[in-house]
């Protein structure tokens, strides 16, 4: 589980608001809590049940917030919009065997997901632009793979980890993976901690894509298997790594 400050820009469509009749004006912020009802407007005083809910009814750019804990279920985001569980409550998305929120937001959009815990971040797309994930303060655990980065495309993949600790996945903390398609991925990890997983950075290329890691001011220490492990055409450096 965790709680994470992501910033996530990908491939979609962009979203086309117009000014039609109020019953249909999308605000710029909207509110979830436990015992809404998707049937609202999703304002502070009548709050929406589900992320999915609340962001059809928010504009692109726009917010959603959690005025309370709760699991406010999977969404699929395809514009800029930042979501936010509220700091010191336990917003979720509370879902099982399937994605909790997809990102397929355009190349010129910015999602933000704050103060959301979730399982794990795969990061696995099909394009060609470059895509930037930036994850800061976050706590990743007791998955099978915390972070995962791929595209079977070829646009570069860069990720970015600060202040993260990776911790007690079971097979890899943070992976870097180039076998998918052409894309390079990048991976930077800094004053972050990585214990306790199977293994705990990975960068994996592919035959003719280089994965790369750069690990500076963390520490990657107790990890079962390796700390840290490059499979084929790739790059793994630390300077200076405890």
């Amino acid at each position: 589980m965790m709680r994470m400050n992501l910033v996530v820009v990908a491939l979609a469509a962009t979203c086309l608001l117009m000014a039609v009749q109020p019953a249909a004006a999308q605000a710029t912020r909207t509110w979830v809590s436990g015992v809404g009802d998707d049937a609202n407007p999703c304002s502070r005083t009548a709050p929406c049940k589900t992320f999915a809910g609340a962001i059809s009814k928010t504009a692109a750019g726009g917010e959603i917030n959690a005025l309370d804990p709760g699991g406010f279920g999977a969404v699929t985001i395809t514009k800029s919009i930042t979501i936010d569980g509220g700091g010191g409550q336990v917003a979720s998305t509370l879902v099982a065997g399937t994605n909790g929120i997809v990102i397929s937001a355009g190349a010129t959009d910015t999602v933000t997901l704050r103060n959301i815990r979730i399982n794990g971040i795969d990061i696995n797309v099909n394009t060609a632009s470059k895509i930037s994930v930036f994850v800061t303060d976050t706590i990743v655990s007791h998955n099978a793979t915390g972070i995962a980065a791929k595209n079977a495309g070829a646009g570069t993949v860069s990720v970015a980890l600060e202040r993260t600790t990776l911790s007690q996945n079971s097979s890899i903390g943070f992976r870097a993976d180039g076998s998918g398609g052409t894309a390079a991925i990048v991976g930077v990890v800094s004053d972050s901690l990585v214990v306790g997983n199977g293994t705990g950075v990975q960068a994996n290329g592919g035959p003719t894509v280089t994965a790369f890691v750069h690990v500076t001011r963390s520490s990657i220490v107790n990890n079962a298997t390796n700390g840290a492990l490059a499979n084929g055409p790739r790059r793994l450096c630390s300077s200076p790594t405890r």
